[in-house]
């Protein structure tokens, strides 16, 4: 067995049992992402200007359409008009070339927070809400069909929860969270009663 594969057989060993590994493979770390991750560009190949996005965003503002994107982490849907409207696509790996001309992107957003947890299926959802003129009231707040985690690592603490209610709320199109709460559901922690609002509180 090779030294290189060596490393990655302990590394899965390791990571299963709940420890964090880093170990040196193509001259770069393994290690979790922090967040999601993804570069847009004007051409194919990944060439020209080029886009850096970490959060979802509702409103891109390209005068370009999109020819190739790397994702370095995470899962991300890609639509052809602000507030996630329009045909809308969902990429996870590094793409050279979208297409004949590339495609229309106005805004993106990384997807697939649900259900994390070192690999156990989460709390299933199905996002129900209730929309006003300046808010909207997401009584249990849900991604690709599970519940969102009141902190996806470490303890649900107010300070977790409410950064990703913030998260929560902008990839659903909206500037801020009012306010949030945190609901135990079989032992893990969620999102609960998030308020959505361009106004804040």
């Amino acid at each position: 067995m090779t030294l290189q594969r060596y490393a990655l057989v302990a590394g899965g060993l390791l990571a299963a049992a709940g420890v964090t590994v880093a170990a040196a493979q193509d001259d770069r770390m393994l290690r979790p992402p922090a967040q999601a991750e993804a570069i847009i560009y004007r051409d194919a190949n990944y060439k020209g200007p080029a886009v850096n996005i970490s959060r979802a965003e509702p409103d891109l503002g390209l005068a370009w359409r999109v020819n190739a994107i790397r994702v370095n982490s995470g899962e991300w849907q890609l639509c052809e008009r602000r507030n996630y409207g329009g045909n809308c696509r969902t990429i996870s790996r590094d793409t050279p070339i979208l297409g004949l001309r590339g495609i229309e992107v106005q805004s993106m957003r990384p997807m697939g927070w649900g259900g994390s947890g070192g690999g156990r299926p989460g709390e299933p959802g199905r996002n129900p809400s209730l929309r006003g003129m300046a808010a909207e009231f997401y009584p249990a707040p849900a991604m690709n069909g599970y519940r969102v985690e009141a902190c996806e690592t470490g303890s649900a603490t107010a300070f977790c929860a409410r950064r990703s209610a913030e998260q929560f709320c902008s990839s659903m199109g909206w500037r801020t969270a009012a306010r949030q709460a945190i609901e135990t559901v079989r032992g893990r922690a969620y999102l609960a009663d998030v308020l959505c609002s361009n106004t804040g509180t």
